[in-house]
């Protein structure tokens, strides 16, 4: 795969059941790429490494005055020179690329996954680290998987030198060939609490991004409490814990760099203590010991690909545990079967809670619970956030949860109460998978969004609302304006069933009495239910269902609940308990009074 080809078609399955085993499984699908990577890798090393050996070849020729020998160590070193151009610029390339594609097979993935969990994604995981995993340690696996194949090529470059110099100079590489493997393996010790506190680091950065993200999505709210003040502290001494925690980090890594320089220096001090009294006693040459001087000395270059896959494997566990964890999650259950092309159509039925809701007809529900109410949302539509061993909900007799994903979602849509506004054109906010019965215009119509044209045309350059911008979220429109596009953007979809939760409550009561009669009108012949507790809505509906306490308590039409089931008018009327008993009261005082004047009649008429 080149970063040309990306996206990819497929990234796959992930192994999610650890940090580790999520990399491991980047790495394996990525085995083109690494031995590519090796390849270039060993002969940027190789290349490297061999100038010893043509840099001892000329000493030695100058020694024995030969041209000869100063020739073939030239052209050795001009060989050398071009095998590390050509091998670090392709290492780097093919490095890169593998970085690249794993970061981006990593957010595939994560999209993905955010896709099908859709809104129950933020009911199991926190929205910030979501975005921490999707932005900051995407970087940090991607580090690793890059890091792999340079760590590999140095480590093998280390081995052939060590081998080579004991075959060359026997004395002196033995010597080199011990004292490597306590260079690499020297700082061994540290690296558990050096991979310690970079979680602890990396734990604590991802805390604060949260933070961050949870403060910026709820700035209005703080603004007008006057809370912003109290959030700033709060991140404030995040950010200064992440401060810390990075200095105690950065220290111990410190430490390890440090070691790295310093025991190459005392084996290159050992190994020219050492040759120089074998050349006195005549045992090698002057330029062998240049050899294994440079040698050395160069080595240091693969060596520290050591420490670097020590840092990126210590960074990256932590970044790769999250992302595990979010790529974990799953629907409750699945459809395994093909998609038919077709979707289910009939009554929307819910045996867990024996919600009914006829096909064709608009049907409201209320619930006294909004949190009830928006878990019911979900689970009419599939939605489920965690697995509750309650039944699947039934389309004409098809459980939903038995429905490929894709065909649940075109059979069902559910708006929630806080829908979401991309950034974009109204032209692209209302460019989404439609049957193309409902046109944008008459969905613009039915949700009463002439004002926001309006809105929309003063802010577009040409003065048509179509081009008009809408920022993230749309915040640049009133929460009434958003209720309303996102509304439209529903009716346009016109699915077999659609799911509205309080679809109206940031607009006044004019208005909402005009969308009610806009989407009964719109929707007419389609199955719509609707969570609210606004008696416009109700009055409105085909049907209204009372839920009390996860079950159907009352079905009827909105005024006949309104006079005989309390509870209902509890909900739609916002009464106190009591305001409910002093009417109950007052109902039977009423009675009463009325039985007793029936009585009476009687009795007069008797006598």
């Amino acid at each position: 795969m080149q970063i040309r080809d990306l996206p990819y078609p497929d990234p796959g399955v992930p192994d999610v059941r650890s940090g580790p085993r999520f990399l491991f499984w980047l790495g394996r699908n990525q085995l083109g790429g690494q031995v590519r990577s090796l390849c270039w890798g060993l002969l940027h090393f190789v290349s490297v490494m061999s100038l010893p050996y043509g840099v001892g070849l000329a000493v030695q020729a100058v020694v024995e005055r030969s041209g000869t020998a100063l020739a073939l160590a030239g052209g050795l070193i001009a060989l050398a020179a071009v095998g590390i151009a050509s091998g670090d610029t392709m290492l780097h390339r093919t490095a890169v690329t593998n970085w690249i594609t794993a970061a981006a097979r990593t957010q595939q993935l994560l999209a993905r996954r955010a896709a099908e969990l859709g809104s129950a994604l933020t009911r199991r995981v926190a929205a910030g680290e979501v975005v921490a995993v999707s932005t900051g340690d995407v970087e940090k696996i991607g580090w690793l998987v890059e890091a792999v194949s340079r760590f590999l090529a140095a480590a093998v470059t280390v081995v052939i030198v060590c081998a080579a110099l004991v075959v060359y100079q026997p004395a002196l590489g033995v010597l080199v060939a011990i004292g490597v493997p306590v260079l690499a393996l020297g700082v061994l010790p540290l690296l558990p609490r050096a991979t310690r506190l970079a979680d602890a680091q990396r734990e604590k950065a991802g805390r604060a991004t949260e933070l961050a993200s949870d403060t910026v999505a709820g700035l209005r709210v703080l603004r007008g409490i006057g809370g912003e003040e109290l959030f700033l502290e709060r991140y404030r001494r995040a950010s200064q814990e992440v401060r810390r925690a990075a200095v105690r980090s950065a220290r111990m890594w410190s430490l390890i760099t440090a070691l790295q320089v310093l025991l190459p220096g005392l084996l290159l001090i050992t190994v020219v203590w050492y040759g120089i009294g074998l050349v006195g006693d005549g045992r090698i040459e002057i330029g062998e010991l240049v050899t294994v001087y440079s040698a050395v000395m160069l080595l240091s270059y693969p060596l520290q690909h050591f420490q670097e896959m020590a840092m990126a494997y210590s960074f990256s566990r932590p970044s790769a545990r999250r992302a595990a964890r979010v790529l974990s999650l799953e629907r409750a259950s699945a459809g395994s079967g093909e998609a038919t092309g077709t979707s289910p159509a009939g009554d929307l039925y819910d045996p867990a809670c024996g919600l009914l809701a006829p096909a064709g007809e608009l049907t409201a529900v209320v619930c006294g619970d909004p949190d009830a109410a928006g878990r019911l949302a979900e689970r009419l539509g599939g939605h489920v956030a965690e697995p509750d061993g309650l039944p699947s909900v039934l389309l004409g007799g098809v459980a939903l949860d038995e429905l490929p994903l894709d065909g649940a979602r075109a059979a069902v849509l559910v708006q929630d109460k806080d829908p979401v506004l991309l950034s974009g054109t109204l032209t692209e906010l209302l460019d989404v998978p439609a049957s193309g019965a409902v046109s944008p215009a008459a969905a613009l119509a039915a949700a009463e969004c002439g004002d926001v044209l309006e809105a929309l045309a003063q802010a577009s350059l040409d003065g048509e609302p179509s081009g008009a911008p809408i920022t993230e979220r749309g915040r640049s429109l009133s929460g009434g304006q958003r209720q309303r596009l996102a509304l439209a953007r529903s009716l346009v979809t016109d699915p077999e069933v659609l799911v509205l939760d309080e679809p109206t409550s940031a607009v006044d009561s004019h208005t909402e009495a005009r969308i009610a009669e806009g989407v009964r009108a719109l929707r007419s012949g389609r199955t719509t239910v609707l969570f609210t507790s606004s008696p416009l809505l109700l009055d409105r509906a085909d049907r209204v269902v009372l839920v009390h306490e996860g079950e159907v308590a009352a079905v009827g039409l909105h005024r006949e609940l309104l006079y005989k089931e309390p509870r209902y008018r509890a909900v739609v009327t916002r009464e106190t308990e009591a305001e409910q008993l002093a009417l109950a009261q007052e109902l039977s005082e009423t009675t009463i009074d009325g039985l007793e004047a029936v009585g009476s009649i009687d009795i007069e008429e008797t006598a």
